[in-house]
């Protein structure tokens, strides 16, 4: 047991029988003799749990309690008095104590409120953890990284996805620019309404249209009854057009007026529909040379260009792969029936070197690939495609150095956690450390 406990009180006789209480249960105590010196040590040393006395001189029990909850809501706060009463103890609590106890302390009435104390704040962390990993598997693939490139995109994310304006997505193959619209689709239309998706390029030239807008009974042979289009399947979500460069010159106008006059005009018919779905476009290509080869339209361009969300290539961001690596791995194994653990830090090392040129893809491709042939709980540098391997020992994991520390003790802390099947108590005194050390580090790290 190595939690941090924060003791104020300003009786020094008191402090000082009550700090070794807690140290021989094991705690880490730290003392502060006034309200303010308290409030600086919590701020320098994160506690696990602060027990405050309510009458000081200075600033008062009820005052820090206030500012202390304000500041760490999910810091278990128990306060200690001598002058017991119902109000006191109701004042203390609206304040943001977590419990209350009396002066004469009993020991083991002290020791047991400080026990379900913490225990709660440890389960209240699980729950949050599994609450993630439940909204993760839900929402199945997601935006994975924390490099500064990723956290400009979710930036730009935020500011445009509760507006209705047209967004295009301009990034190389592979990068992830579908995640990217349906991150926008869900936090600004929500994921109540429909966001759909179609690939430009995988579309028959001769059935776009119909595709896109729809068409009625007889409008062309086969059309044996009323068909929407996609305009109108998406309602009032969002229609992400996937590859816009490669949509038929002869449709664009088309497209434009559907997206200039919220409305659609289906095969074969007189009249014009709704369309009041958002428009997301992407592209790998530069539409700005495909406006000056003459296969783009200029009017189109600017209107699909209102905003513009460049999502950067792998290579541009590899203190991101240790993070990818971990989301990959536990979808990975459900799909492939598998129980690999992660990969080895030699592996590692050669995944961050290498050129990735398909991006997030092809590091999804390259580990599916590693953990079928692995016989090892750990994907190790003999199982990756031997134009990755001999990266292992020559790569450098990052122009940044803290980048390549952090990605260092990432993968550190992840496997001394799979030796001890997750137990953080006992990979904390592996590495010798304390627990709210390693949770400080866990959050840190996204892990």
């Amino acid at each position: 047991m190595s939690e941090r406990i924060l003791l104020i009180d300003d009786e020094d006789m008191f402090r000082e029988d009550m700090a070794s209480l807690l140290r021989q249960q094991g705690f880490a105590c730290r003392t502060a003799a006034s309200g303010e010196d308290g409030l600086r040590a919590a701020q320098a040393e994160a506690p696990d749990l602060v027990l405050c006395d309510l009458v000081m001189p200075g600033a008062g029990g009820l005052e820090v309690v206030g500012r202390l909850a304000a500041l760490y809501p999910e810091l278990p706060v128990i306060v200690i008095t001598a002058f017991g009463t119902l109000e006191t103890a109701v004042e203390a609590f609206r304040s943001g104590a977590t419990d209350y106890v009396l002066k004469p302390v009993v020991p083991e009435d002290l020791l047991g409120k400080v026990a379900r104390c913490l225990e709660h704040r440890r389960l209240m962390g699980e729950v949050r953890y599994l609450r993630r990993e439940v909204s993760e598997v839900r929402a199945g693939a997601r935006l994975v990284g924390t490099s500064p490139a990723m956290e400009a995109v979710r930036r730009l994310i935020a500011r445009v996805a509760a507006g209705d304006s047209t967004v295009l997505i301009r990034g190389e193959s592979g990068t992830g620019k579908e995640l990217v619209a349906r991150e926008i689709h869900e936090v600004g239309r929500g994921p109540d309404r429909p966001c759909v998706a179609v690939n430009c390029a995988a579309v028959p030239r001769d059935l776009f249209e119909s595709e896109l807008f729809g068409h009625v009974r007889g409008a062309f042979t086969g059309a044996v009854r009323d068909r929407p289009g996609l305009f109108e399947v998406a309602s009032e979500g969002t229609l992400f057009l996937d590859e816009i460069s490669e949509l038929p010159l002869e449709l664009q106008p088309k497209l434009l007026r559907a997206i200039e006059q919220k409305e659609v005009l289906r095969v074969g018919e007189s009249r014009t529909r709704p369309a009041r779905a958002r428009i997301v476009a992407a592209t790998q290509r530069d539409l700005q040379a495909e406006v000056a080869a003459g296969r783009f339209r200029e009017d189109l361009f600017f209107r699909v260009r209102v905003v513009e969300i460049v999502i950067p290539p792998l290579r541009e961001r590899r203190e991101d792969i240790p993070l990818l690596v971990e989301h990959f791995v536990p979808r990975l194994n459900a799909r492939l029936k598998r129980h690999i653990l992660g990969v080895d830090q030699a592996a590692m090392r050669a995944l961050m070197s290498a050129p990735w040129r398909g991006n997030i893809r092809e590091l999804e491709n390259t580990l599916e690939r590693a953990m079928l042939l692995t016989e090892h709980e750990y994907v190790g540098v003999g199982d990756l495609p031997a134009e990755l391997a001999g990266r292992a020992h020559s790569a450098e994991l990052s122009d940044d150095l803290r980048a390549a520390l952090s990605a260092y003790e990432r993968e550190h802390i992840r496997q001394v956690l799979a030796t001890t099947g997750g137990n953080r108590e006992e990979a904390a005194r592996r590495m010798g450390i304390d627990v709210s050390t390693l949770y400080r580090r866990l959050k840190a790290l996204d892990l």
